[in-house]
């Protein structure tokens, strides 16, 4: 199989936030912010594996700022560490009041993917081809959440 670089299916989306987005603080809705980060570490994970997916696990969702009303988001995806079905995809949320050009951090979150088959099974995706040393440690740091996920798993499994 090809291995594919991080930058072939790196992506960036772009939102702006309108009243309907907003809960009664004028503060975007966390489950309308949910919502852009698996759509588009599913556009990532799709554009690495070239197959269709499905979402596993969300990890480490944080909200760090309030996105406000009227704010232009920009959400930043791409792959940190690949298995052998499975794909860790990180997406960064900054946001811009358009107005001010005052910027801020918002969320960073961890999510898992699994490619499917055209029969609904796991597919071997390809490996990544890790060019920076930033991206080495990004691949490290995610085989590190990826055992701790699997042992979580694990134990809700048996916990249940």
């Amino acid at each position: 199989m090809v291995e594919k670089e991080v930058s072939a299916s790196r992506t960036i989306m772009t939102q702006t936030v309108f009243p309907n987005d907003v809960n009664n603080n004028d503060t975007l809705y966390g489950g309308r912010l949910l919502d852009w980060i698996d759509m588009l570490g599913g556009i990532v994970a799709k554009k690495h594996s070239r197959s269709p997916i499905v979402t596993v696990s969300i990890d480490s969702l944080n909200f760090l700022n309030p996105i406000r009303q009227r704010d232009i988001v920009t959400l930043e995806a791409w792959v940190n560490f690949v298995g052998k079905t499975s794909m860790e995809i990180e997406v960064r949320v900054t946001s811009e009041n358009p107005f001010t050009a005052e910027t801020s951090k918002n969320c960073r979150a961890f999510l898992t993917y699994v490619a499917m088959d055209d029969q609904g099974k796991p597919k071997i995706v390809p490996q990544l081809i890790l060019s920076t040393q930033e991206e080495k440690e990004r691949f490290e740091k995610a085989k590190e959440r990826r055992a701790e996920r699997l042992r979580r798993r694990d134990l809700t499994a048996t916990e249940w």
